[in-house]
């Protein structure tokens, strides 16, 4: 770290410890050639998610949109919103796992699909008419089918 007082790059640490909310961490150090005391903060660089939509625009990452999206599709079915959320931040911790710094609407959909069916298959049914975007009844149908057969 430069000295500010004389731009020597060496020093030592004094005291460390985290800021009041706990984001940061509090350094003082001192410089080995004029003995100056100074203080650094050190915190983790936040780079926001960006999700790539099916028409090629960005925004960035919001879990409330996922929840959203998952509660249309459990609409007036025995899911708690407590089911919802455990979903949601499932699915977030595998996004974020994978270390990407974009990724694309498509992927989070299909990340979302299988955990929805293992919650509520009607509820899967119904975000996979959205998703998938079902043209008719026969694909509508098909989906059904491999439900069943599944069973």
């Amino acid at each position: 770290m430069k000295c500010p007082f004389c731009s020597h790059m060496e020093d030592k640490v004094i005291d460390s410890r985290p800021t009041e909310e706990g984001s940061a961490i509090r350094r003082r150090r001192e410089c080995l050639k004029c003995g100056a005391r100074f203080t650094t903060y050190e915190k983790i660089e936040d780079t926001p998610l960006i999700v790539i939509k099916k028409d090629g625009t960005r925004q960035i990452y919001d879990r409330n949109k996922i929840i959203n999206c998952i509660l249309k599709a459990c609409s007036k079915r025995p899911v708690s919103i407590t089911q919802v959320e455990d979903l949601a931040i499932n699915v977030e911790q595998v996004i974020l796992n994978s270390m990407k710094r974009e990724i694309t609407s498509t992927e989070i959909g299909e990340l979302i699909m299988p955990r929805l069916k293992n919650l509520d298959e009607v509820a899967y049914v119904r975000f996979a008419s959205v998703y998938k975007q079902f043209k008719d009844v026969d694909t509508f149908m098909a989906e059904l089918s491999k439900i069943i057969q599944e069973k």
